[in-house]
């Protein structure tokens, strides 16, 4: 999973509440994040027990 927040439709509006923020408070990454599937395995079972937002992303059409 690659997670490029400036691919994200929602991005400024979500950004507060989704888990790419809560995850890199305070150092921004200006590149993309990428995950393997354990570590996306990892955050949904934080987001599903409540511990963490969850992803807000978006893509839109322009995203690859």
């Amino acid at each position: 999973m690659i997670i490029d927040c400036d691919t994200c439709e929602v991005r400024g509006k979500a950004c507060g509440d989704c888990v790419v923020s809560f995850l890199t408070i305070p150092v921004r990454q200006p590149e993309p994040v990428e995950m393997d599937d354990d570590q996306a395995a990892a955050v949904d079972a934080l987001v599903r027990g409540g511990l963490v937002p969850p992803l807000r992303l978006v893509r839109g059409d322009r995203a690859s």
